[in-house]
């Protein structure tokens, strides 16, 4: 029997990058693997690791999540976010407005075992109720997302079409497997819209014994395909995870002409990663050794 390699991966969205953004795209990509190792290295759960690499993405404002997220039509931020282990526990929240970490808010959710999905001011009465408080729009909006806001409502930039939604997948040292993903949604999108990300076997699923997989790109389409757990069962037929990875982008495109890409780990730390959009910053560690792309 194969004892599990530590592994982390994280992605920081499918989609199109400019040329100048890349490579700090890819290097707070790896920035987060990095972080998200070091709970692993110190014995630290899956959960925990990919909570804290989310985290850090959350915090840079080169990613579509938390802090850096886009505004929808009325100039305002909502994200989506979920948690879940291999044990099928799972917490997420959606729609939620103005919290810099909504990653955290589902983890407590996850804890509390109540709900799965907690949606808009049900989603913020939760945060507050367990001390996370929304950030005032000055200090949680960054230039570029107001910009690119202000081009669309002037006409002169169309709505995104994918949503360069970050996400982390682990393996800790007792098997135990764990994905987080989090977004800020597409750009110029519907108040209340509610994307992939937070909902299980879309933008996000885990399972003991199979694996573990984060979503991005257009996320109506990932939804129509359930793209994560399509990925996961692919695992359980016993494919590779760059086998895997690949055909469920695959799948993405030739079944809804879906833009995207998937990040997955399988239960023994090999890591699979593919897209069919023009980039996707990635980063992983396992077994100590480090990889990243773009």
């Amino acid at each position: 029997m194969l004892l599990p390699m530590l592994t982390v991966i994280v992605h920081g969205g499918a989609g199109s990058v400019d040329g100048e953004r890349l490579p700090r795209c890819r290097s707070g990509c790896e920035q987060a693997a990095a972080a998200g190792w070091g709970v692993l290295e110190r014995g630290g759960s899956a959960l925990e690791a990919v909570e804290t690499a989310v985290r850090v993405l959350e915090d840079n404002p080169e990613f579509n999540a938390g802090y850096g997220a886009v505004l929808n039509r009325a100039g305002e931020i909502e994200v989506d976010a979920a948690i879940a282990d291999g044990e099928l526990r799972i917490g997420a929240v959606a729609a939620l407005p103005w919290v810099r970490h909504p990653i955290s808010v589902a983890r407590r959710l996850l804890e509390r075992g109540e709900h799965v999905l907690l949606a808009g001011a049900g989603a913020l009465a939760f945060a507050r109720e367990c001390g996370i408080e929304p950030d005032p729009p000055e200090q949680l909006t960054t230039e570029r997302a107001r910009t690119r806001w202000e081009k669309e409502r002037a006409g002169a930039l169309p709505p995104s079409g994918t949503g360069d939604t970050v996400g982390a997948c682990a393996l800790d040292c007792k098997g135990r497997l764990a994905v987080a993903t989090s977004t800020g949604g597409l750009s110029g999108k519907q108040p209340g819209r509610v994307g992939d990300s937070p909902l299980f076997g879309a933008g996000s699923y885990a399972e003991k014994n199979f694996g573990a997989a984060s979503a991005t790109g257009h996320g109506e389409s990932i939804i129509r395909v359930l793209m994560t757990r399509s990925a996961i069962d692919r695992l359980r037929a016993g494919s590779a995870a760059m086998t895997a990875a690949a055909a469920t982008v695959a799948e993405l495109g030739e079944r809804v002409a879906g833009e995207g890409g998937i990040i997955l780990i399988d239960r023994h730390g090999a890591i699979g990663h593919a897209r069919n959009t023009a980039s996707m910053p990635w980063a992983a560690i396992s077994a100590g050794l480090p990889s990243s792309g773009t």
